[in-house]
């Protein structure tokens, strides 16, 4: 296996600049996800990866070698396509085969490794059917029993789990979160599924507007978003936003929310704000849906409650609150119904600059 290395890369279509100085660290073995919403350049940046497209600037590194001009074949990378891809007249074991017979594989060598992936995707009894007669998840299988025989340096998973329903796609994400555990390989993953990204990323790369916005853990960048839109993005229920002001009261900050202020101040920690801190300063208060509680005595905001979706383990209730839109999850118990107005409180809440959109939080102490 091969770390890879992105650095500057730009690409052009015609006057739209999809990929703007683009850089990205992958270590070796890792699994990294490239997520955000369509028309970013997260698959524009797995196909120039693949060799696929040509960069305008920039450079691609695999391992120790440049192979930003090289051509596919010659990259040692193995690529799991949205579509299956299979060849329908093909039997699974020939559709599994195929790629090594023309490398001019030795035929022993190529029953051992469709031995392997066939053990591992458990495509033994599929082994003689043809495409048309497995299904969504069972295709979905084969194409990366296919990537599998390959043993190439870097595997490239491009959406592969969009044709599938709901159920399936939280099945096969599973099999290939397992299967590189199993393999040890380097993959880089697509996908504009938050929780796709969430669940299967080792590092992940979060892209808006032909930028990446911000990469590392999953559960950091949850935690600490640095912009407004990753903080938006990652999450469901999305996180909810309010127009806000800064104020100090009695050496207590606070953020009055909406634009009249409406009359509702949200106490907020000076410590993790730091010198963000400004009297009259505009900011966007973030607050996650899980991170709010009802309130017992009366105080907090008030959320004018539209709907109410009780969904078992939880309930979302949604309406306005200062004139935003919101959502709070609370506990199936709570007794909140449609038309109802309720209080809530903030456990913890984020700030956004109004106008460039960047994070106030203060960065970490260091130990």
């Amino acid at each position: 296996m091969a770390s890879v290395k992105v650095t500057g890369l730009n690409k052009r279509f015609g006057d739209t600049h999809v990929l703007k100085g683009v850089s990205v660290e992958v270590p070796d073995g890792a699994f990294a996800v490239l997520v955000g919403p369509s028309g970013c350049g997260k698959s524009t940046l797995l196909r120039l990866l693949a060799g696929l497209e040509e960069a305008d600037e920039g450079h691609i590194f695999l391992g120790d070698r440049d192979v930003t001009r090289l051509e596919p074949r010659e990259r040692d990378i193995a690529m799991v396509f949205q579509s299956y891809a299979l060849y329908p007249h093909l039997t699974v074991r020939e559709n599994l085969a195929f790629g090594l017979k023309l490398r001019k594989t030795p035929a022993a060598e190529i029953d051992k490794r469709l031995g392997e992936a066939s053990e591992m995707l458990g495509l033994g009894p599929l082994l003689d059917r043809y495409p048309k007669a497995l299904s969504g998840g069972q295709r979905q299988r084969v194409a990366m029993g296919r990537a599998i025989v390959r043993r190439a340096q870097l595997f490239l998973f491009d959406e592969p789990l969009s044709n599938l329903d709901a159920a399936l796609r939280a099945q096969v994400r599973v099999d290939i979160r397992k299967l590189h555990d199993r393999l040890g390989a380097t993959s880089v993953y697509v996908t504009h599924d938050q929780v796709e990204a969430m669940t299967l990323a080792d590092v992940l790369f979060v892209l808006n507007k032909g930028v990446v916005e911000q990469a590392g853990p999953p559960l950091e960048i949850y935690a600490h978003p640095r912009t407004k839109f990753v903080a938006g993005f990652l999450g469901s229920p999305a996180m909810n936003f309010l127009e806000a002001r800064l104020e100090q009261r009695d050496g207590q900050w606070m953020a009055a929310l909406g634009r009249d202020a409406r009359g509702v101040q949200v106490a907020l920690d000076a410590e993790a704000f730091g010198e963000e801190l400004q009297a009259g300063r505009r900011v966007m208060l973030g607050v996650r849906p899980h991170d709010v509680e009802l309130s017992q005595d009366g105080s907090g905001a008030a959320l004018e409650v539209s709907i109410v979706e009780a969904l078992g383990v939880e309930s979302l209730a949604y309406g306005t609150l200062a004139g935003a839109h919101f959502v709070a999850r609370l506990e199936p118990t709570a007794k909140v119904g449609k038309g109802e107005t309720v209080r809530i409180l903030f456990r913890h809440v984020h700030l956004f600059d109004a106008d460039t959109g960047l994070s106030l939080r203060a960065p970490a102490k260091k130990a």
